[in-house]
Formats: structure tokens, sequence, C-alpha cells
């Protein structure tokens, strides 16, 4: 029995050099909620497509009129959850120094934990389950995940800060890829959708505006039924014949 407990703290894949099983703990053993107050620091906020973000990046505006005075306090590293959409995701770990919402939590970890690692972790399906289920409220929309539900939740962790660190690195490597393909993509989005309106003619004309070099003369108009024909063809019993 304790061979078998201890496979399922093995991942499938590891890095290289390492090979202690996980280790399971409580999510109280490792964060501390933390409730430094401020209003004069940069806004954050978090989501679930995001994770934190500076508010000043989102194309949300928000209302310069409101009170910051409850704002709390979040340091580089401290995971941050939203209460009432921790279930949906809506947890990261910051990359910024700022204050947010006092609807958000603040969980400030200890020693034993690479913050990076856990903004993955605790975004695994089988958490946000869990979360869930100890949430408080009759309704998704209502259900609100307080610090002392948050702390008692288990789960597993490399005993190595140093594998904590690999693996949460990895993740982020991936994400910046992600990133930088998909601002290609959108470019080439945008360059293909310029070229199909300028590469055809239109409002008449035979010339395309863009055309490539070598090419001068006009194009022709012509019917497509020179072109094109109807299919009869259907499948038959699995076999293709005409009607």
């Amino acid at each position: 029995m304790v061979e078998q407990h201890e496979k399922t703290l093995v991942p499938q894949i590891r890095f290289a050099g390492f090979t202690d099983p996980w280790e399971q703990r409580k999510l109280g053993e490792l964060f501390e909620e933390s409730d430094e107050r401020a209003s004069d620091r940069e806004i954050l906020s978090v989501s679930v497509a995001n994770g934190i973000y500076p508010a000043s990046e989102s194309d949300r505006e928000t209302n310069p009129g409101a009170s910051l005075a409850n704002y709390k306090i979040v340091h580089f590293g401290d995971v941050v959850y939203n209460s009432m959409r921790m279930w949906q995701g809506a947890v990261d770990a910051s990359r910024y120094d700022g204050i947010v919402s006092p609807a958000y939590v603040v969980a400030r970890p200890n020693s034993e934990v690479y913050a990076r690692f856990f903004a993955r972790l605790l975004r695994q399906p089988m958490l946000l389950k869990q979360y869930q289920q100890v949430s408080q409220g009759n309704s998704k929309d209502t259900q609100v995940l307080k610090f002392d539900d948050f702390a008692s939740i288990g789960i597993s962790m490399p005993v190595s800060e140093n594998e904590q660190r690999q693996i949460g690195g990895f993740f982020d490597r991936l994400d910046s890829l992600i990133t930088l393909h998909q601002r290609k993509y959108d470019k080439l989005c945008v360059l293909k959708k310029s070229m199909l309106d300028k590469m055809f003619p239109k409002g008449g004309s035979l010339y395309p505006e863009i055309r490539f070099s070598g090419f001068t003369d006009p194009w022709e108009q012509r019917k497509l039924e020179n072109y094109v024909v109807v299919s009869t063809t259907k499948n038959v019993d699995g076999k293709f014949g005409k009607e």
C-alpha cells in the first residue's frame, strides 16, 4: 500500500535529476493570508484568462472616483485569487508590486514555496473542483472561497524547491512562446486581410491596387459558367455514382 501511495505522488514526466516522490501538504502550511492595506500603489487585476496584470493595461476603464483606502498590498511572488471566481481559475502568482481590490485574497508564501510553480498548480482542474466544493454560497454566482477554506485544501508538491522552479520556469517559457506566436499570427491575419482587399480589383476596375512584379495587363471579365459545372455525383451504397 505504501509503495502504491508513493507511485501516485510521482509525475509521469520529470526533469532529469529528480526522483523523490512529491509530498502532500495543506495550503495553509505553505501560505498565510496577508491583510496589508495601501492606496498609493499600482492597481492590479486578476482574471481567469490573463492572471495578474496592471489594471492600466486593461481595456476596461477603472473608476477614478473609487476609494482605494481598503485595497490590499501585493508583493512580487504573492498568490492572489478572486474569492468569487477561484473555482474558474482566477488565481495567479504576482510578478508585480501593487494593490488589489478587497474582494481578492492575498496569500503570502513561506520559504518552501516557489510561487510560479503554484501559479500552475492552483489552476489544475482537480483543485478547481475542490474550490467549488469548499466555497461558501448557494450558487456559483454567490460562492466565495475564504482563506480558511483555501488553507484546508491538500495538494501534492515537489520536496525540492529547485524542481518547483524548473516546472514553473518551463511553463512560463511556454507561455512566452505562445504569446510571441499569437502576436505573429495576429499580424499575419491583418496582412492577409489587407492583401485580399488590395490584390483583387474593386469598384469596377480591372487593375488590382497591388500586383506581383511583371504583370501589367488588365484583368478580364468572364462568366463563371465558362469554368464550373454543377456536380450531380452522389454516394450510393458506399460507392460513387452519377444520378
